[in-house]
């Protein structure tokens, strides 16, 4: 279970390509802005590497 608390701005540096797909999953409107993606994208990992450490 994640808990949330308040959220910390981030600066990071990714590949023109990963951000040209991030662009377009915000434009399919999947997701609300970047920092929506990057989040989601990071708990998903984050809980599937969790689960594979508790196999």
């Amino acid at each position: 279970m994640l808990i949330y608390t308040m959220k910390q701005k981030l600066s990071i540096t990714i590949e023109e390509k990963l951000l040209d797909l991030l662009d377009e999953a915000i434009k399919s409107g999947r997701f609300r802005n970047k920092s929506h993606v990057v989040e989601f994208s990071l708990n998903k990992v984050l809980m599937e590497n969790k689960d594979e450490r508790n196999l």
